[in-house]
Order: structure tokens, then C-alpha cells, then sequence
């Protein structure tokens, strides 16, 4: 699911696809509850970040602008690991941005339960981190589907939507194969987010900050699914040659007349 970045399946984009739109939408809602701020996308705080340098909030602007170039670092730092570590482990290359994605809300969720007093540097401290993750869960994403899939934001996705459903008006792009794919996947992650946002409202409700481990748990499960999949495929491999062996060894027998 992680692991591969070469001719992928739709079924490995629709998995990767649920499981990260997921957690990002888990974490958006939380980020809602907790600090008013959205951290999955920075459509709003581009709008966020003109509006206070037009009323002079030169603060204020500076802080949004770093929350932006924060997702952007975290794109950035997810895309610089897998191009320089693919070529040789492809599966570390793809596990190391989700790790540095649970620490960074590990801290995130350990800090705001035991120390966090709601001053205002804290939010936006706590607003950069999640940012930050988010822009390294999308950059992951992104790279491994060849830009296929992306899941911390809606905006395009809906976009896209809405142009297949006009598509689909006309019955030879109802019976396109590769469209019919894309509707499943864009279909899939849309549905995935809304589920993970649902889920940590509910969650939150529950068990308060605790819900940060809810999701850091879900990741280390998208990961350790992975890891699980390449052992096995690992030791299928290496009892392929011990049958063939078998098989060749076995004469060939003849049935009765």
C-alpha cells in the first residue's frame, strides 16, 4: 500500500487512500475543536494571511505565513525522503514521513494534556506542528500515487467530483474503466475524511485529548499493515523456488486406459 510506487493498483490508491483521508480528517476536526484553526489545508489561511496584511496585523500575518510554509516544509521534507531512500528500501522511504507524522502529534497531544495552559504562543505552536504533519501526510500521499491521491484537503477533490458526475451524463464515460476508477478513489477518500471527522468528534466527546493516540495508533496500523504485507509476500518468495524444486523432481503420472 506504502511500499509501492510503480505501477500501483486502483485497489492500493483506494487503500491508501481511505486510511490517510482518515486520519487527516480526524485530525482536522480535532485541530477545530481544540484551536479554532483548520490544519489539513491552507486554502483559508492564504485568505487569512491577506486579510490581516491588509489591515496592517503585521503579527498576525507573519504567524499565518509561517503555518503556511510549514505544511509546505512538511510536503517538502516527506518528498525529499522518498527520492533520496526509494531506490533502496522503498518501504523505510515511505514509513519514515508517517513516523515523523506521529511524533509530531504525539507531542502535540501529550503537550496540550499535561501542560498546555491556552495562551495564545501555545495555539500557534501547537497549530504549527499540525500543519506540519499534515503537509508531510499529503506530500506522502502524493508521491506515492504519482499525485493520485491526495487526502488533507476537499477542494479539488470536489471539484473533480463534480466534473465526473457531469461526465457520467453521457454513457460512454459511464463504461470508461479508468473514470469509473477515479470515481471510486475520489469517492473513497471523500467519504473516509468525513468518517475520520465524525470519529474524533466522538472520540474527543469521550475522551478529550486522549484522541490524539486514536490517531497516532490508526498510523502506526497503516504502517505495520504495510510491513506485515512485505513479510509475507517475503516468505512466499522464498518457498517458490523449495516447490518448484518439488514439483520437478515428481514424474509425471500416467492414467489408466
Amino acid at each position: 500500500m506504502i511500499s509501492r510506487y510503480r505501477d500501483r493498483t486502483v485497489k492500493e490508491n483506494i487503500q491508501l487512500g481511505a486510511l490517510t483521508a482518515f486520519s487527516a480528517g480526524m485530525v482536522n476536526v480535532i485541530s477545530v475543536i481544540i484551536f479554532f484553526a483548520f490544519t489539513s489545508n491552507v486554502t483559508g489561511h492564504y485568505a487569512i494571511l491577506a486579510q490581516e496584511i491588509s489591515h496592517g496585523n503585521w503579527y498576525q500575518a507573519l504567524v499565518v505565513f509561517g503555518w503556511i510554509g510549514l505544511f509546505f516544509l512538511g510536503n517538502f521534507t516527506s518528498n525529499l525522503i522518498v527520492i533520496n531512500f526509494k531506490k533502496e528500501k522503498a518501504y523505510l522511504a515511505h514509513s519514515i514521513p508517517i513516523v515523523l507524522e506521529i511524533i509530531c502529534l504525539l507531542v502535540v497531544g501529550t503537550y496540550i494534556q499535561f501542560y498546555y495552559k491556552e495562551t495564545l504562543l501555545e495555539t500557534e505552536l501547537m497549530v504549527s506542528a499540525m500543519l506540519f504533519a499534515m503537509g508531510i501526510q499529503n506530500g506522502l500521499t502524493a508521491t506515492i500515487s504519482n499525485s493520485a491521491v491526495k487526502t488533507t484537503h476537499l477542494t479539488g477533490l470536489t471539484t473533480d467530483l463534480g466534473i465526473l458526475a457531469s461526465l457520467f451524463t453521457k454513457k460512454e464515460n459511464r463504461e470508461n474503466p479508468h473514470l469509473r476508477n477515479k470515481w471510486k478513489l475520489l469517492l473513497t477518500i471523500m467519504t473516509s475524511y468525513l468518517a475520520g471527522g465524525i470519529s474524533a468528534g466522538y472520540i474527543y466527546l469521550t475522551i478529550a485529548y486522549n484522541v490524539f493516540y486514536i490517531v497516532c495508533i490508526f498510523l502506526v496500523i497503516v504502517i505495520g499493515y504495510d510491513f506485515y504485507r512485505l513479510k509475507m509476500n517475503s516468505l512466499l518468495q522464498r518457498k517458490q523456488p523449495y516447490y518448484r524444486k518439488i514439483i520437478k523432481r515428481q514424474a509425471p503420472q500416467l492414467s489408466n486406459p
